[in-house]
């Protein structure tokens, strides 16, 4: 599944994020779904998401 695509992402799943503080690393933050932040169908860097955590970032990897 794809993390530039909306549909792909529900609450409750695990994913892997790019934090802000990451972006040029690259580094993969995981943990699950709270709340889909980004409107649109798709976002090219990635669909924004809440973890259950409070850490906010783009989604690289479905699990």
């Amino acid at each position: 599944m794809d993390g530039t695509r909306r549909a792909h992402i529900k609450a409750g799943m695990e994913v892997g994020i790019v934090l802000k503080k990451d972006q040029h690393s690259g580094e993969l933050t995981f943990g699950t779904v709270q709340k889909i932040l980004t409107n649109s169908d798709r976002h090219p860097y990635g669909i924004k998401v809440r973890l259950t955590d409070g850490q906010i970032g783009r989604v690289k990897e479905i699990k």
